[in-house]
């Protein structure tokens, strides 16, 4: 090999070196600014929800397996004295549109479920799709959080279903 191959080859190595390091660089200095503690982005709006999702699920799930242990009544029912079209509890009763937000055990049961899988599910996508690690803005915190809150969800109203089906 001649001197002059060695030295243009090495010419256009470094060269080829320089302009693959020259956009790199650039990427570096047009990184975002850090993000601060108190905004809100698109992850941390996200973890929020599925945050929020699987306390729902887990609220759900305690008052139905209270529900189907019989630590706590079916939900309120007609009141003392509210027979057919008397006072104002006429009508009331317990119908599918009467009672607790979550309805008897068995409903709440599935309303845990499904609100305690829903959490797990957004919470999984956000860290996922999170591209840092704490502070950075992604939500990946709130991210793992619904996630254990959403795994009790569910575990709770799993729990809850069970008992209910074995009771009634």
């Amino acid at each position: 090999m001649s001197v002059r191959y060695v030295s243009a080859v090495a010419g256009a190595a470094l060269s080829g070196a320089f302009r693959l390091a020259v956009p790199a660089a650039a990427h570096v200095s047009l990184q975002l600014a850090p993000v601060g503690s108190y905004t809100l982005t698109a992850g941390r709006v996200w973890s929020m929800v599925a945050v929020l999702a699987g306390l729902v699920g887990v609220v759900a799930g305690g008052l139905a397996l209270a529900r189907s242990t019989g630590r706590i009544g079916p939900g309120p029912g007609p009141g003392p004295g509210a027979g057919a079209g008397s006072g104002p509890g006429a009508g009331s009763g317990s119908g599918p549109g009467s009672g607790s937000v979550f309805g008897s055990g068995r409903r709440g049961a599935v309303v845990a479920l499904v609100a305690g899988l829903v959490g797990v599910v957004i919470g999984g996508l956000v860290v996922a799709a999170a591209d840092g690690g704490p502070g950075t803005g992604y939500g990946i915190v709130g991210g793992f959080a619904a996630l254990v809150v959403g795994v009790a969800g569910t575990a709770l109203g799993g729990l809850a279903l069970a008992r209910s089906r074995r009771a009634g």
